[in-house]
């Protein structure tokens, strides 16, 4: 045991010692050190703001499916993409027949894994408040229980009531970005705005969603109103329309989505041999596709950071090289009074690695910069996590160790009579 206690005293010893020459290189030539370590640092920038920027990525991704429902599946006309193997024949999707109000009405009464359903139909109409006006607004006109599906968060106000929903009553809920267009600093509760030539008295207001990769329906452009009064004031089966099913949160994924498909060729009256005229599409399918985009994405940071790092490396060891040169003398007589191998070997590789080290702190300094930078960007929010911070480190310190192994080699193998008899 305490063997072991002055094995493990003359380790920490030894790595104290390299610290020390390490600084002492540093110090020795700064613009030689600069020119070593810049490589080290842009590598490392490189490849930990590539880490950041996915991160980011996929929280956004991840927030915009989870706005609607992550688990929501939608049954649309044309779907998301092709089956597996084929090609998008947008012209067979066309002639597909549109989701219909009779075909919700089927699913919620038939369904035994359904936890909610709803129809929706969209259109763009141009709403006016008094001389202001809001052209194109996006309007959802969607059945009581999307409110559930969707996850609507309303900033002012409140959601529609059940007898809304069922009486066609003419309210409106807009969307941040409708509301500030029509109304500027003025409160938009109560008042009346008109839709087309019909009127409907504001409501509620919607949350500020941001900016969102997958922010499909655009929520702070977009006026919501019920599917009742809809019937009053648009053509209702003229519209593009779509149903939302939301999975039970015991029911498996695989046997939802059978029941859904048999239910509803059954409501279409499809024969065995005819083949699906719908879409299932689910959210998740977007996520899976960005997923090939964060990896070339990485890749490309790896290649990028991978040059800078090479080059770092390169003159991490022309700097071990330059100090084993420097230190022939002390490294035999270290030799002569009894070093073993292994420790002339550490104490080399703990300094370069304490090299790379301080480029790899350079390095997630200069991506902590970008990331401050970047704070106020509500649409693409980076953070600097501590997994990332670690990465950087442990990647650095690998770079050291694996440029500074020959060098530490050669410092290990000098004759000791030779080294110190070396002018």
């Amino acid at each position: 045991m305490i063997k072991f206690y002055r094995r493990v005293s003359l380790m920490f010893k030894l790595m104290l010692e390299s610290i020390m020459f390490a600084f002492g290189s540093l110090k020795g030539d700064k613009f030689r050190t600069f020119l070593s370590l810049f490589g080290v640092s842009i590598g490392i920038f490189s490849i930990v703001t590539v880490f950041t920027a996915i991160d980011a990525l996929q929280q956004n991704v991840q927030s915009g499916l989870n706005s609607f429902g992550g688990t929501t599946v939608y049954v649309q006309q044309f779907p998301f993409a092709p089956p597996e193997g084929e090609e998008y024949k947008w012209w067979e999707y066309m002639n597909r027949p549109r989701p219909k109000y009779e075909e919700y009405t089927f699913l919620k009464s038939q369904s035994k894994t359904l936890d909610a359903v709803a129809y929706v139909v969209f259109t763009n109409k141009t709403l006016k408040y008094k001389r202001n006006s809001f052209n194109g607004g996006f309007i959802t006109a969607a059945t009581a229980e999307w409110g559930d599906i969707a996850n609507v968060e309303i900033d002012k106000g409140r959601y529609f009531s059940a007898f809304e929903n069922q009486s066609a009553i003419p309210v409106i809920i807009l969307g941040y970005e409708v509301a500030g267009s029509l109304f500027g600093d003025e409160d938009p509760l109560n008042k009346i705005v008109k839709i087309g030539s019909a009127s409907a008295r504001v409501i509620g207001v919607q949350k500020k969603a941001g900016e969102s990769i997958v922010n499909i329906f655009d929520t702070d452009n977009s006026i919501l109103i019920t599917y009742t009064f809809a019937g009053t004031i648009l053509n209702v089966k003229s519209l593009e329309s779509m149903i939302c099913l939301k999975p039970q949160d015991t029911a498996d994924r695989e046997e939802f989505i059978q029941e859904m498909r048999q239910l509803l060729r059954s409501a279409r009256r499809l024969k065995p041999v005819q083949k699906d005229n719908f879409a299932l599409n689910e959210m998740t399918f977007l996520l899976n596709q960005t997923k090939s985009i964060f990896g070339g994405i990485n890749l490309a940071g790896w290649i990028i950071g991978g040059f800078s790092i090479l080059i770092g490396g390169f003159g991490i060891a022309n700097i071990m090289f330059v100090s084993v040169k420097e230190r022939t003398n002390l490294i035999g007589i270290q030799k002569a009074l009894g070093a073993k191998k292994y420790m002339i070997l550490t104490q080399f590789l703990a300094e370069a690695a304490v090299l790379a080290l301080a480029g790899g702190a350079m390095g997630l300094l200069m991506v902590f910069g970008v990331v401050m930078a970047l704070q106020g960007n509500e649409s693409f929010p980076m953070e600097l996590s501590v997994y990332n911070i670690i990465r950087g480190l442990m990647i650095s310190s690998v770079i050291g160790i694996v440029s500074g192994l020959l060098p530490a080699w050669t410092a290990a193998n000098l004759n000791p009579v030779d080294a110190i008899n070396s002018k």
